[in-house]
């Protein structure tokens, strides 16, 4: 199964990239690629759409299967932070949340997407291998 939704998994300056979707609460940003669209492509333009923040750098570094009405790929990329709009004109979303670790172990208001095992995997290897 080809992956054409994004999940960028990324911290700048000591945190975590995040933002509040109006209706699911705080997560990371990502999305679906558009037609005629590569899914590094999206990454960039969900984040921007997101966040406010420009990404770099973009490293893949995993896929995962979501189970649901509609079975998807999802791409898991992180990268590097070059610009962020103070004022950015936002998609679903209420724009960048920056969290230190901490902040992010205690928030209530994690999407359900953020509560499984993956994600804490994913959380890893970004610390991990990301400097």
């Amino acid at each position: 199964m080809e992956a054409r939704h994004v999940l960028i998994v990324l911290k700048h300056n000591g945190k975590w990239l995040l933002t509040r979707h109006s209706i699911r609460g705080i997560e990371f940003p990502g999305g679906k690629a558009e037609e005629g669209e590569s899914i590094e492509e999206a990454a960039i333009r969900e984040t921007i759409e997101e966040t406010g923040a420009t990404i770099t750098d973009l490293v893949k570094f995993a896929e995962y299967v979501v189970m649901s009405n509609v079975t998807f790929c999802k791409a898991v990329f992180t990268g590097k932070v070059s610009m962020i709009d103070e004022n950015p004109t936002l998609f679903e979303t209420e724009g960048a949340l920056w969290m230190t670790a901490e902040e992010l172990n205690d928030c209530k208001e994690l999407s359900f997407h953020m509560k499984d095992a993956g994600m804490v995997e994913i959380r890893k290897w970004v610390e991990t291998y990301v400097q």
